[in-house]
């Protein structure tokens, strides 16, 4: 397998990506990777090398320019992200123009997944047009960043929560459904009954914050509802509707 550290400019800032290739000289659909608040860390680079041994191309984006945020310092890095008009969907941008650029991309199929605030920097580069065929979130937040666009939503939005996550409360989950209605969206929400913030990650249980923990179960079915979405959009290319969750 090929992996990789590229760097890129955005607005005058420095990121560093991640790229996992296991075939580089074959055309394959790209899956653009968008971190949790923590930054680009072990946990984004050990997902991406798992898309790749599946048949993608992935990139890691970096939202920041820094990684291995302490809890304090990740949580000002999401609220400047969020609150500065369209930074985050400028730098979404960024990493997917990276990405599409990759020798071996297939630039007419890509996806966009995240995790935490990752699912909503994918589904921003939905709202921003992105030429994506779907956008995944595995423990989105579900609240808009300013600036958020409002164009039509042509990729297909998988959007995939615990009922007990305390980040993502009922009336963020009816504002997004009524986005989606209105828009016309081919979306879905799916809530673990029982499951909290931050599901997929095992490093979640030494927060020691109150509905934050990993879910061994959720995170299986999630990245099989993963699988299953690129199976019908890129038309059983690469991995299907298959594979492993290690």
């Amino acid at each position: 397998m090929e992996t990789r550290a590229i760097a890129y400019d955005c607005d005058e800032t420095r990121l560093t990506g991640y790229f996992a290739d296991a075939a580089p000289h074959r055309t394959k659909p790209g899956i653009l990777v968008a971190h949790e608040a923590f930054g680009l860390n072990d946990h984004i680079r050990a997902r991406t090398r798992r898309l790749a041994e599946l048949g993608y191309a992935a990139f890691a984006l970096d939202m920041y320019g820094a990684e291995g945020l302490a809890l304090p310092e990740a949580v000002s890095r999401h609220v400047a992200l969020m609150s500065a008009p369209g930074l985050m969907l400028a730098r979404a941008d960024a990493g997917f123009g990276v990405l599409t650029a990759q020798p071996g991309v297939d630039r007419e199929r890509t996806a966009a997944i995240g995790f935490c605030q990752g699912g909503i920097t994918a589904l921003e580069l939905a709202r921003g047009g992105a030429p994506v065929r779907c956008a995944v979130g595995f423990h989105p937040g579900l609240m808009r960043p300013a600036g958020s666009p409002d164009r039509p939503i042509r990729a297909k939005v998988l959007m995939m929560i615990g009922d007990q996550d305390p980040d993502v409360p009922p009336a963020d989950r009816a504002a997004f459904a009524a986005e989606m209605q209105a828009k016309q969206a081919d979306w879905q929400l799916h809530l673990f009954g029982g499951v909290g913030h931050a599901y997929t990650n095992p490093d979640a249980d030494r927060l020691n914050r109150p509905g934050y923990g990993y879910d061994a179960a959720a995170d299986r079915r999630s990245w099989a509802m993963m699988l299953a979405l690129f199976g019908e959009v890129f038309e059983g290319a690469a991995g299907g509707e298959g594979g492993d969750n290690r």
